[in-house]
């Protein structure tokens, strides 16, 4: 069963979040503002924050920046996972992912049907680690920043989450790296 070890101490860390939009402004990025908020109370550090139109390029460059930055070991999308021809998250982040985290999909997907039902379809919510870096790209509204959050990540981001967590792994993120030095 799950739980939160009291013998073990909490360990912040540095989380980015990226609002990919062709029309929010830090004024009204709600889902930003959720996932800020949600990272912070739980005692992380905002380790940057940014907003990118929906471009491949420019969304790439930006997490491949945070990606490079030692400071920096979570990186939090929110928006354009859909299907129009705009949303194209996914294919700039996906390239990027040493090792895909398919298991985030089925869960944060298990968690939205209990709240949207079969809209939760429309979501291409994905997840991996580059650069020894978790990468989570989220949709865009503030109800799938909650439930990925509350749901999954801010238990899995906790050190003290039992039985396991990404927390207590991130030292040995990079080892396929190190194997071929030695």
């Amino acid at each position: 069963m799950a739980d939160i070890s009291e013998a073990r101490r909490f360990i912040p860390l540095g989380i980015a979040v990226l609002t990919v939009s062709d029309t929010r402004k830090p004024e009204d990025d709600r889902s930003g503002d959720t996932l800020v908020g949600r990272l912070t109370e739980a005692g992380h550090r905002l380790a940057g924050r940014a907003i990118v139109p929906d471009e491949v390029a420019r969304i790439r460059a930006q997490v491949e920046a945070w990606l490079a930055d030692p400071t920096v070991d979570v990186v939090l999308t929110t928006g354009g996972t859909g299907f129009t021809g705009r949303d194209v998250t996914p294919e700039a982040l996906e390239p990027l992912f040493e090792k895909r985290m398919d298991g985030f999909s089925a869960v944060f997907h298990r968690i939205s049907y209990d709240k949207i039902g079969t809209s939760t379809l429309q979501s291409r919510a994905t997840a991996g680690v580059a650069k020894s870096t978790y990468v989570f790209v989220l949709p865009g509204s503030p109800g799938a920043c909650r439930d990925a959050w509350d749901g999954i990540l801010g238990q899995q981001l906790d050190y003290r989450h039992r039985p396991c967590n990404f927390v207590e792994i991130m030292p040995r993120l990079d080892e396929h790296l190190r194997r071929g030095a030695g």
